[in-house]
């Protein structure tokens, strides 16, 4: 796994960087001072992973990581931060980022979680997923009663994907029945979470079904 470390502090960019090289499946390809130079040395080295800090200067860090995700779409990218800002983390999770933890934890749970996100998983903190779950009970709480959303708007391929996630598929077995990327699976399920106004595949599906939309 290829990683580059955006981190105005020197310091701390130096331990992380050691802790990160001793592991014999990880590479530290690249440090950034502050988010321009995240961006710049992302397109440059194109990173498995960028570890990127929220409080930098010039731009931050989930500026730099909208507009690396903008270039760079397969880049995983996770934040990090000395602070619980939960309008923060929301924000980092529509920029793109697929992880946002707290440099308070240990570098073992750092480690498990920087994988996790290569792997596509979300990688939170307990205490900042527990601050995601209550968000999304209370955006489903707002939501109207019959959950349309624009689920006439779906198309024939959408259709087609979330056929599959009705049947229990994962995104890299759609990805393997249909020919598609993996990358473009996923693509796929953001329109239709975003069309059908649900926070998770599950939902989804049972909203499709229901409505006669599979």
């Amino acid at each position: 796994m290829r990683i580059l470390l955006a981190d105005d502090h020197a310091l701390f960019r130096e331990g992380l960087a050691g802790i990160l090289a001793a592991q014999p499946d990880i590479e530290v390809v690249g440090e950034a001072s502050d988010g321009l130079e995240a961006v710049v040395k992302a397109l440059e080295l194109k990173p498995d992973l960028v570890l990127m800090d929220i409080q930098m200067p010039g731009i931050d860090g989930i500026e730099a990581t909208r507009q690396i995700k903008k270039d760079l779409p397969q880049t995983t990218i996770v934040m990090l931060t000395v602070r619980d800002d939960e309008q923060k983390l929301f924000e980092a999770i529509k920029c793109g980022a697929q992880g946002y933890l707290l440099k308070n934890i240990r570098s073992r749970e750092m480690l498990e979680m920087v994988r996790s996100a290569a792997r596509g998983e979300a990688a939170l903190s307990p205490a900042l997923a527990s601050h995601v779950l209550e968000e999304f009970r209370r955006l489903s709480q707002q939501l109207p009663p019959d959950g349309l959303g624009e689920a006439d708007a779906l198309t024939q391929r959408e259709q087609e994907v979330l056929g599959h996630v009705a049947m229990g598929a994962s995104d890299k077995e759609i990805a393997a029945a249909m020919s598609l990327s993996l990358h473009t699976v996923k693509s796929h399920m953001r329109n239709i979470l975003s069309k059908l106004q649900v926070n998770n595949r599950r939902a989804a599906a049972r909203l499709a079904k229901h409505k006669g939309l599979i």
